[in-house]
C-alpha cells in the first residue's frame, strides 16, 4: 500500500485514540500565560496551539527555558495585520516568531510557528520534506483547539505523520529485526540529517526512549498500514522487509531531502530575520545549549544576520556540529 491510497483510507481507530491520549494529557498551570497572550494576538483567527519540543521531557522551569509552541490558524490574511508577514507565511510555511510574557515577577518565554490548518495537515500527509511530520509523529500537547472539529483534524493530521514518518523511513533501513526504540532511533536521525539541527550525538536515541511507551503503542496501532513493510514479531519486535533495491531508492529519496532541507533551512534563516526578533542570539542558544558549542555574536554579524548566519553555519557543519 502507498502512502498516497493511505491517505485515502480511514485511519486506525487506534492510532487516532493513542494520539490523542497523548495530546490530551495534562500540562503545567503554567502555560495559561502563553496561551492567554497568544489568544489575545491572533484573536478569531486562532484554531490550536500545540506544545512540542524538548520542553516536554525537560526539567527546567517555565522561566528558564524557551518553550516551543506551533500556532495553528485557519486563514493567514485574518491572522496578520500586515500583508507581508501573511505572503511569507503563504509561500514558505511556518513563520517563526519569539515571544515574551511577564508573569508573577518572572519572564516567560516561547518560540512559536505559525501554520494554517490546511498546511499543517498537508505538512502531515503530503509534504516530501520531514519537516513537520517528523515533529508531529512525536508526542505533543494540544493546550488549545477552537472546537471539536479542529481538533479532529489536529488529531488526524498527527495520526498521518506517525504513518508518513515510518513509511519514509523503515525503507531506508536493512532488512531484519528492530525493536520499537531501534526503530524510532534510526528515523530520527534520517529526519535529523535532512534539516541543519544543532543536536547532541544520542539525541535520537533519548527520545526514542524517553517516549517508548508512546512510539510502541503508535507502532502498533499504525501497523495495519504499513503490513507490507512491517512485520510484527510475537515479542515485541518488528521484522523489516525492505529489500536491496527498496532501500536503495529510499535512502536516495533521503538525499535528496538533505539537500532540499539545506535550501529550505537557508529560506526559513532568512525569513526569520525578519519576523523573529533577536533570532541570531536564540540561535546561538540554542546551539550552545545542544551541542555544548558556543558561538559568538559579533555586531557585524547582527547587523547581516543572513550572509554571516551561513559563514557560522557552514563552519559548523565542517566541524559536525550542525548535521
Amino acid at each position: 500500500m502507498t502512502l498516497a491510497s493511505a491517505t485515502r483510507e480511514s485511519l486506525p481507530a487506534e492510532l487516532l485514540e493513542a494520539v490523542a491520549a497523548e495530546s490530551d494529557q495534562p500540562v503545567s498551570p503554567g502555560f495559561a500565560p502563553l496561551i492567554d497572550a497568544l489568544l489575545q494576538r491572533f484573536g478569531d483567527s486562532l484554531d490550536a496551539i500545540v506544545l512540542y519540543g524538548s520542553c516536554l521531557h525537560s526539567a527546567i522551569s517555565l522561566d528558564e527555558g524557551i518553550v516551543d509552541l506551533y500556532v495553528v490558524v485557519d486563514d493567514y490574511r485574518k491572522a496578520y495585520p500586515e500583508r507581508h508577514l501573511a505572503l511569507f507565511n503563504a509561500w514558505l510555511p511556518p513563520n517563526v516568531f519569539y515571544l515574551e510574557v511577564p508573569h508573577q515577577g518572572k519572564t516567560l518565554r516561547a518560540k512559536y510557528a505559525v501554520i494554517s490548518t490546511t498546511d499543517f495537515e498537508a505538512g502531515a500527509r503530503e509534504w516530501f520534506h520531514s519537516y513537520i511530520w517528523a515533529r508531529f509523529a512525536q508526542p505533543s500537547r494540544l493546550l488549545f483547539a477552537r472546537d471539536s472539529n479542529v481538533r479532529q483534524r489536529l488529531y488526524a493530521a498527527m495520526a498521518h505523520s506517525v504513518l508518513t514518518f515510518l513509511r519514509s523511513g523503515v525503507p531506508a533501513l536493512k532488512a531484519g529485526r528492530y525493536n520499537v526504540e531501534q526503530l524510532w532511533t534510526h528515523c530520527l536521525l534520517l529526519t535529523y540529517a535532512a534539516e541543519l539541527r544543532a543536536e547532541k550525538a544520542g539525541r535520537a536515541n533519548h527520545l526514542a526512549n524517553a517516549n517508548l511507551t508512546a512510539f510502541t503503542r503508535f507502532t502498533a496501532a499504525a501497523h495495519p498500514l504499513l503490513a507490507d513493510i512491517l512485520e510484527k514479531q510475537t515479542d515485541g519486535y518488528y521484522r523489516c522487509l525492505t529489500d536491496a533495491a527498496t532501500q536503495k531508492q529510499a535512502l536516495w529519496r533521503w538525499r535528496v531531502r538533505r539537500w532540499q532541507g539545506r535550501v529550505l533551512s537557508i529560506l526559513r534563516l532568512a525569513k526569520a530575520t525578519l519576523t523573529f526578533a533577536n533570532s541570531v542570539d536564540y540561535a546561538a542558544w540554542k546551539i550552545e545549549r545542544h551541542t555544548g558549542v558556543r558561538v559568538e555574536v559579533t555586531p557585524l554579524l547582527r547587523r547581516h544576520p543572513i550572509l554571516w548566519g551561513l559563514k557560522v553555519a557552514s563552519r559548523l557543519i565542517r566541524r559536525g556540529v550542525l548535521h
